[in-house]
Protein backbone atom coordinates (compact mmCIF):
# COMPACT_ATOMS: atom_id res chain seq x y z
CA UNK A 1 0.00 0.00 0.00
CA UNK A 2 1.00 3.09 -0.80
CA UNK A 3 2.82 6.17 2.17
CA UNK A 4 -0.61 6.94 3.84
CA UNK A 5 -1.40 11.04 3.70
CA UNK A 6 -3.78 11.12 6.51
CA UNK A 7 -2.34 13.41 9.39
CA UNK A 8 -4.96 12.07 12.17
CA UNK A 9 -6.16 8.65 13.23
CA UNK A 10 -9.27 8.98 11.75
CA UNK A 11 -7.74 9.61 8.38
CA UNK A 12 -5.41 6.88 8.52
CA UNK A 13 -8.37 4.95 9.07
CA UNK A 14 -10.22 5.97 6.28
CA UNK A 15 -7.76 5.24 3.66
CA UNK A 16 -7.43 1.95 5.36
CA UNK A 17 -10.56 0.51 5.03
CA UNK A 18 -10.82 2.51 1.53
CA UNK A 19 -8.24 0.54 0.43
CA UNK A 20 -9.47 -2.80 1.51
CA UNK A 21 -12.87 -2.54 0.12
CA UNK A 22 -11.54 -0.65 -3.18
CA UNK A 23 -8.63 -3.92 -3.77
CA UNK A 24 -11.49 -6.19 -2.80
CA UNK A 25 -9.50 -7.52 0.38
CA UNK A 26 -12.17 -7.11 3.01
CA UNK A 27 -14.41 -9.78 3.95
CA UNK A 28 -17.31 -10.43 5.57
CA UNK A 29 -18.76 -8.64 7.23
CA UNK A 30 -18.17 -5.67 4.49
CA UNK A 31 -18.18 -3.09 4.30
CA UNK A 32 -15.37 -2.30 6.61
CA UNK A 33 -15.34 1.07 7.65
CA UNK A 34 -15.66 1.18 11.34
CA UNK A 35 -14.81 -1.88 12.09
CA UNK A 36 -11.84 -3.77 13.34
CA UNK A 37 -11.53 -4.91 9.06
CA UNK A 38 -11.70 -8.66 8.42
CA UNK A 39 -9.31 -9.61 5.39
CA UNK A 40 -9.79 -12.24 3.10
CA UNK A 41 -6.86 -14.92 4.37
CA UNK A 42 -7.48 -13.98 7.84
CA UNK A 43 -7.79 -17.51 8.99
CA UNK A 44 -4.80 -18.61 7.64
CA UNK A 45 -2.68 -15.64 9.31
CA UNK A 46 -4.44 -16.52 12.50
CA UNK A 47 -2.86 -20.09 12.01
CA UNK A 48 0.82 -18.46 12.06
CA UNK A 49 0.51 -17.38 15.87
CA UNK A 50 1.32 -21.26 16.76
CA UNK A 51 4.94 -20.64 15.82
CA UNK A 52 5.19 -17.98 18.46
CA UNK A 53 7.07 -19.20 21.63
CA UNK A 54 4.53 -16.94 23.65
CA UNK A 55 1.40 -18.51 22.39
CA UNK A 56 2.87 -21.88 23.05
CA UNK A 57 3.41 -21.10 26.62
CA UNK A 58 0.86 -19.61 27.50
CA UNK A 59 -2.19 -20.60 29.97
CA UNK A 60 -4.62 -18.03 29.42
CA UNK A 61 -5.28 -16.21 26.85
CA UNK A 62 -7.39 -12.94 26.08
CA UNK A 63 -8.43 -12.33 22.91
CA UNK A 64 -11.01 -9.51 20.92
CA UNK A 65 -14.23 -10.57 19.94
CA UNK A 66 -13.30 -9.36 16.29
CA UNK A 67 -13.88 -11.29 13.28
CA UNK A 68 -10.41 -11.41 12.03
CA UNK A 69 -9.26 -12.88 15.01
CA UNK A 70 -11.70 -15.98 15.15
CA UNK A 71 -8.92 -18.33 13.92
CA UNK A 72 -7.14 -17.63 17.39
CA UNK A 73 -9.65 -18.01 19.28
CA UNK A 74 -10.36 -21.74 18.35
CA UNK A 75 -6.48 -22.36 18.53
CA UNK A 76 -7.09 -21.56 21.73
CA UNK A 77 -9.68 -23.92 22.74
CA UNK A 78 -7.98 -26.18 20.68
CA UNK A 79 -4.86 -26.14 22.67
CA UNK A 80 -6.97 -25.99 25.59
CA UNK A 81 -5.93 -23.24 26.98
CA UNK A 82 -7.95 -20.59 29.04
CA UNK A 83 -9.94 -18.12 26.31
CA UNK A 84 -11.12 -14.45 27.52
CA UNK A 85 -13.08 -12.99 25.13
CA UNK A 86 -13.92 -8.96 26.21
CA UNK A 87 -17.71 -8.60 26.50
CA UNK A 88 -19.17 -6.14 23.64
CA UNK A 89 -18.84 -2.85 24.87
CA UNK A 90 -17.67 -3.96 28.26
CA UNK A 91 -21.77 -3.69 28.91
CA UNK A 92 -22.00 -6.68 31.12
CA UNK A 93 -18.28 -6.52 32.49
CA UNK A 94 -15.04 -7.13 31.26
CA UNK A 95 -14.72 -11.11 30.34
CA UNK A 96 -16.39 -13.76 29.49
CA UNK A 97 -14.70 -17.12 29.84
CA UNK A 98 -15.16 -19.35 26.90
CA UNK A 99 -16.47 -22.67 27.79
CA UNK A 100 -17.18 -25.25 25.31
CA UNK A 101 -19.30 -28.38 26.72
CA UNK A 102 -17.67 -31.38 27.57
CA UNK A 103 -16.20 -33.67 24.98
CA UNK A 104 -16.85 -30.98 22.14
CA UNK A 105 -16.31 -31.98 18.68
CA UNK A 106 -13.99 -29.42 16.64
CA UNK A 107 -17.05 -28.64 15.07
CA UNK A 108 -18.43 -27.43 18.21
CA UNK A 109 -15.24 -25.67 19.20
CA UNK A 110 -15.41 -24.03 15.63
CA UNK A 111 -18.66 -22.24 16.88
CA UNK A 112 -17.44 -21.52 20.25
CA UNK A 113 -14.73 -19.22 18.12
CA UNK A 114 -17.63 -17.05 17.07
CA UNK A 115 -19.45 -14.24 18.00
CA UNK A 116 -22.61 -16.28 18.17
CA UNK A 117 -20.23 -18.81 20.54
CA UNK A 118 -18.93 -16.52 22.37
CA UNK A 119 -22.26 -15.64 23.66
CA UNK A 120 -23.93 -18.66 23.94
CA UNK A 121 -21.11 -20.72 25.31
CA UNK A 122 -19.36 -18.65 27.89
CA UNK A 123 -19.94 -17.15 31.99
CA UNK A 124 -18.77 -13.75 33.14
CA UNK A 125 -15.43 -13.33 34.61
CA UNK A 126 -15.87 -11.18 38.35
CA UNK A 127 -13.57 -8.50 39.39
CA UNK A 128 -12.39 -10.40 42.08
CA UNK A 129 -11.29 -13.64 39.93
CA UNK A 130 -8.27 -15.13 39.71
CA UNK A 131 -7.18 -13.98 36.71
CA UNK A 132 -3.73 -13.71 35.28
CA UNK A 133 -3.71 -13.07 31.08
CA UNK A 134 -0.13 -14.53 29.65
CA UNK A 135 -1.16 -13.08 26.59
CA UNK A 136 -3.15 -10.75 24.93
CA UNK A 137 -4.66 -10.60 20.92
CA UNK A 138 -5.80 -7.94 19.72
CA UNK A 139 -7.65 -6.30 16.22
CA UNK A 140 -6.50 -3.23 15.13
CA UNK A 141 -7.03 -1.18 12.15
CA UNK A 142 -3.37 0.07 11.23
CA UNK A 143 -0.20 -0.69 13.02
CA UNK A 144 3.22 0.46 12.45
CA UNK A 145 6.48 -1.58 12.01
CA UNK A 146 7.88 -0.01 15.44
CA UNK A 147 4.47 -1.72 17.26
CA UNK A 148 2.22 1.38 17.23
CA UNK A 149 -1.13 0.50 16.51
CA UNK A 150 -4.82 2.61 15.81
CA UNK A 151 -8.04 0.91 16.21
CA UNK A 152 -11.51 1.95 15.20
CA UNK A 153 -11.96 4.72 17.42
CA UNK A 154 -13.91 3.71 19.99
CA UNK A 155 -11.08 3.35 22.64
CA UNK A 156 -12.18 0.03 23.83
CA UNK A 157 -9.36 -2.09 23.26
CA UNK A 158 -7.05 0.59 25.40
CA UNK A 159 -9.57 0.74 28.20
CA UNK A 160 -9.73 -3.28 28.15
CA UNK A 161 -5.95 -3.70 28.89
CA UNK A 162 -6.09 -0.19 31.01
CA UNK A 163 -8.74 -1.95 33.04
CA UNK A 164 -6.53 -5.40 33.20
CA UNK A 165 -3.95 -3.53 34.89
CA UNK A 166 -5.63 -2.07 37.22
CA UNK A 167 -6.96 -5.58 38.39
CA UNK A 168 -3.90 -7.12 38.57
CA UNK A 169 -4.57 -9.72 35.46
CA UNK A 170 -1.57 -8.10 33.37
CA UNK A 171 1.93 -6.82 33.43
CA UNK A 172 4.25 -4.75 31.39
CA UNK A 173 5.71 -7.75 30.25
CA UNK A 174 2.83 -9.11 29.04
CA UNK A 175 2.67 -9.90 25.22
CA UNK A 176 0.16 -8.17 23.06
CA UNK A 177 -0.45 -9.71 19.25
CA UNK A 178 -2.10 -8.12 16.08
CA UNK A 179 -2.96 -10.18 13.05
CA UNK A 180 -3.67 -7.80 9.95
CA UNK A 181 -3.58 -7.75 6.20
CA UNK A 182 -0.16 -6.60 4.69
CA UNK A 183 -2.07 -3.59 3.86
CA UNK A 184 -2.42 -2.65 7.15
CA UNK A 185 1.12 -2.53 8.21
CA UNK A 186 1.92 1.62 8.07
CA UNK A 187 3.95 4.20 9.12
CA UNK A 188 2.41 5.95 11.80
CA UNK A 189 3.89 9.49 13.51
CA UNK A 190 4.70 9.39 16.54
CA UNK A 191 2.95 12.61 17.29
CA UNK A 192 -0.28 10.71 17.04
CA UNK A 193 0.28 8.37 19.73
CA UNK A 194 -1.04 9.28 23.47
CA UNK A 195 -0.12 7.76 26.83
CA UNK A 196 -3.27 5.34 26.60
CA UNK A 197 -2.33 3.82 23.55
CA UNK A 198 -2.11 0.30 23.59
CA UNK A 199 1.05 -0.74 21.45
CA UNK A 200 1.86 -4.05 20.13
CA UNK A 201 4.82 -6.69 20.65
CA UNK A 202 4.33 -9.00 17.43
CA UNK A 203 2.56 -8.14 14.12
CA UNK A 204 1.05 -11.50 12.04
CA UNK A 205 0.19 -10.93 8.73
CA UNK A 206 -0.65 -13.45 5.64
CA UNK A 207 3.03 -13.15 4.66
CA UNK A 208 4.71 -12.21 7.43
CA UNK A 209 6.01 -11.97 12.00
CA UNK A 210 7.14 -9.02 12.71
CA UNK A 211 8.69 -8.75 16.41
CA UNK A 212 8.32 -5.05 16.94
CA UNK A 213 10.52 -4.95 19.71
CA UNK A 214 8.16 -1.75 20.66
CA UNK A 215 10.20 0.15 23.65
CA UNK A 216 6.87 2.56 23.92
CA UNK A 217 5.73 2.02 27.83
CA UNK A 218 2.16 0.42 27.55
CA UNK A 219 -0.83 2.42 30.32
CA UNK A 220 0.26 1.60 33.52
CA UNK A 221 -3.71 1.89 34.56
CA UNK A 222 -6.86 3.71 34.04
CA UNK A 223 -5.83 7.53 33.19
CA UNK A 224 -9.37 8.56 34.71
CA UNK A 225 -8.75 12.09 33.62
CA UNK A 226 -9.55 10.64 30.26
CA UNK A 227 -12.41 8.94 31.20
CA UNK A 228 -16.32 10.76 31.25
CA UNK A 229 -18.99 10.52 32.78
CA UNK A 230 -20.84 9.39 29.59
CA UNK A 231 -18.55 5.94 29.99
CA UNK A 232 -18.84 5.47 33.60
CA UNK A 233 -22.32 5.64 32.96
CA UNK A 234 -22.35 3.30 30.28
CA UNK A 235 -19.88 0.54 31.86
CA UNK A 236 -20.57 -0.88 35.39
CA UNK A 237 -17.31 -2.99 35.62
CA UNK A 238 -15.97 0.91 35.51
CA UNK A 239 -17.60 2.19 37.97
CA UNK A 240 -16.79 -0.97 40.16
CA UNK A 241 -12.85 -0.13 39.37
CA UNK A 242 -13.45 3.02 40.29
CA UNK A 243 -14.75 2.78 43.50
CA UNK A 244 -11.64 0.34 44.35
CA UNK A 245 -9.29 2.92 43.07
CA UNK A 246 -10.75 5.01 45.23
CA UNK A 247 -10.40 3.18 48.39
CA UNK A 248 -7.30 2.63 47.82
CA UNK A 249 -6.38 6.58 48.17
CA UNK A 250 -5.62 6.91 44.29
CA UNK A 251 -6.94 10.18 41.99
CA UNK A 252 -9.84 9.31 40.00
CA UNK A 253 -11.20 12.68 38.92
CA UNK A 254 -12.98 12.36 35.57
CA UNK A 255 -12.37 14.41 32.55
CA UNK A 256 -14.05 17.82 33.10
CA UNK A 257 -17.16 18.26 31.26
CA UNK A 258 -19.58 21.18 31.36
CA UNK A 259 -22.63 20.26 33.55
CA UNK A 260 -21.96 16.68 34.69
CA UNK A 261 -23.68 15.45 37.05
CA UNK A 262 -22.02 12.19 37.36
CA UNK A 263 -21.46 10.91 41.08
CA UNK A 264 -18.62 10.58 43.24
CA UNK A 265 -17.09 7.11 43.76
CA UNK A 266 -19.19 5.86 47.17
CA UNK A 267 -22.02 8.51 46.94
CA UNK A 268 -24.11 5.58 45.31
CA UNK A 269 -24.58 3.42 47.88
CA UNK A 270 -24.63 -0.38 47.00
CA UNK A 271 -27.13 -2.17 48.33
CA UNK A 272 -24.91 -4.53 50.56
CA UNK A 273 -23.79 -0.80 51.83
CA UNK A 274 -27.40 0.01 53.46
CA UNK A 275 -27.84 -1.20 56.89
CA UNK A 276 -30.45 -3.61 57.11
CA UNK A 277 -31.65 -0.79 60.29
CA UNK A 278 -32.18 1.92 57.74
CA UNK A 279 -33.83 -0.53 54.65
CA UNK A 280 -36.95 0.04 55.89
CA UNK A 281 -36.94 3.41 56.33
CA UNK A 282 -35.71 4.48 53.15
CA UNK A 283 -37.91 2.15 51.53
CA UNK A 284 -40.63 4.32 53.26
CA UNK A 285 -39.55 7.83 52.98
CA UNK A 286 -37.46 7.30 48.89
CA UNK A 287 -40.08 4.99 47.17
CA UNK A 288 -42.14 6.77 44.47
CA UNK A 289 -44.26 3.87 43.92
CA UNK A 290 -47.12 5.54 45.82
CA UNK A 291 -49.86 2.35 46.72
CA UNK A 292 -47.33 -0.47 46.10
CA UNK A 293 -46.24 -2.83 48.19
CA UNK A 294 -42.66 -1.87 49.27
CA UNK A 295 -41.00 -4.96 49.91
CA UNK A 296 -42.23 -5.93 46.43
CA UNK A 297 -41.05 -2.23 44.83
CA UNK A 298 -37.34 -3.49 46.39
CA UNK A 299 -37.27 -6.74 44.19
CA UNK A 300 -35.69 -7.30 40.47
CA UNK A 301 -36.86 -10.46 39.08
CA UNK A 302 -35.22 -12.17 36.84
CA UNK A 303 -36.14 -14.79 34.09
CA UNK A 304 -35.25 -16.84 30.92
CA UNK A 305 -32.73 -18.67 33.14
CA UNK A 306 -30.69 -21.48 31.26
CA UNK A 307 -32.19 -24.61 33.18
CA UNK A 308 -27.96 -25.54 33.14
CA UNK A 309 -27.76 -22.48 34.88
CA UNK A 310 -26.79 -22.67 38.47
CA UNK A 311 -26.79 -20.11 41.64
CA UNK A 312 -22.77 -19.14 41.77
CA UNK A 313 -23.17 -18.39 37.98
CA UNK A 314 -25.71 -15.87 38.59
CA UNK A 315 -24.17 -14.46 41.53
CA UNK A 316 -20.61 -14.15 39.92
CA UNK A 317 -22.63 -11.76 37.33
CA UNK A 318 -23.96 -9.82 39.96
CA UNK A 319 -21.06 -9.02 41.94
CA UNK A 320 -19.31 -8.36 38.38
CA UNK A 321 -22.16 -6.08 37.46
CA UNK A 322 -22.13 -4.33 40.57
CA UNK A 323 -25.61 -5.17 41.50
CA UNK A 324 -24.94 -7.76 44.39
CA UNK A 325 -29.07 -7.86 46.32
CA UNK A 326 -29.32 -8.05 50.11
CA UNK A 327 -30.82 -11.79 49.27
CA UNK A 328 -31.34 -13.90 46.26
CA UNK A 329 -34.32 -16.22 45.99
CA UNK A 330 -33.37 -19.28 43.48
CA UNK A 331 -36.11 -20.73 41.61
CA UNK A 332 -34.28 -22.96 39.30
CA UNK A 333 -37.87 -25.09 38.17
CA UNK A 334 -39.50 -22.01 36.85
CA UNK A 335 -35.89 -20.55 35.42
CA UNK A 336 -35.89 -17.82 37.77
CA UNK A 337 -34.28 -15.61 40.50
CA UNK A 338 -35.82 -13.19 42.60
CA UNK A 339 -33.06 -10.09 43.97
CA UNK A 340 -34.29 -8.60 47.50
CA UNK A 341 -32.84 -4.88 47.58
CA UNK A 342 -32.98 -2.86 50.37
CA UNK A 343 -34.97 -0.12 48.75
CA UNK A 344 -36.81 0.73 45.16
CA UNK A 345 -33.90 2.86 44.20
CA UNK A 346 -31.68 0.13 44.62
CA UNK A 347 -33.63 -2.02 42.58
CA UNK A 348 -34.16 -0.03 39.86
CA UNK A 349 -30.32 0.65 39.64
CA UNK A 350 -29.72 -2.97 39.71
CA UNK A 351 -32.08 -3.87 36.97
CA UNK A 352 -30.59 -0.89 34.80
CA UNK A 353 -27.27 -2.80 35.38
CA UNK A 354 -28.53 -6.08 34.73
CA UNK A 355 -30.06 -5.21 31.24
CA UNK A 356 -28.61 -7.14 28.23
CA UNK A 357 -27.27 -10.23 30.82
CA UNK A 358 -26.83 -13.59 29.16
CA UNK A 359 -26.44 -16.76 30.79
CA UNK A 360 -25.07 -19.71 28.55
CA UNK A 361 -27.62 -19.09 25.28
CA UNK A 362 -29.93 -17.17 27.12
CA UNK A 363 -30.53 -13.74 27.15
CA UNK A 364 -32.12 -12.91 31.04
CA UNK A 365 -35.76 -11.12 31.67
CA UNK A 366 -35.10 -8.75 34.12
CA UNK A 367 -37.79 -6.40 35.29
CA UNK A 368 -38.93 -4.74 38.50
CA UNK A 369 -41.47 -7.03 40.76
CA UNK A 370 -44.65 -5.82 40.14
CA UNK A 371 -46.38 -8.57 41.10
CA UNK A 372 -46.72 -11.51 43.93
CA UNK A 373 -46.09 -15.31 42.43
CA UNK A 374 -49.32 -17.08 43.58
Amino acid sequence: MEALTGVSKQGIREQIWDYMESHDLADFPRPVHHRIPNFKGSYLACQSIKDLEVFAGTQEVKVDPDKPLEGVRLLALQSKKTLLVPTPRLRTGLFNKITPPPGATKDILRKCATSQGVRNFSVPVSLDSSVLVDLIVVGSVAVSEKGWRIGKGEGYADLEYAMMVSMGAVHEGTPVVTIVHDCQVVDIPEALLEDHDLTVDYIITPTRVIATGCARPKPTGIIWSKVSCEMLTKIPVLRSLREREKRAGKDVTLQAEPDSQCPAPGTIRRPQDIPQSRAGALGRSHSPLQGVDTQLAATVRVENLPSSARVRELKRALQELGAVPLRLTWQGPQHRAILHYADSAAARQAASRLQGLHLGANTLRVALGQQRDT
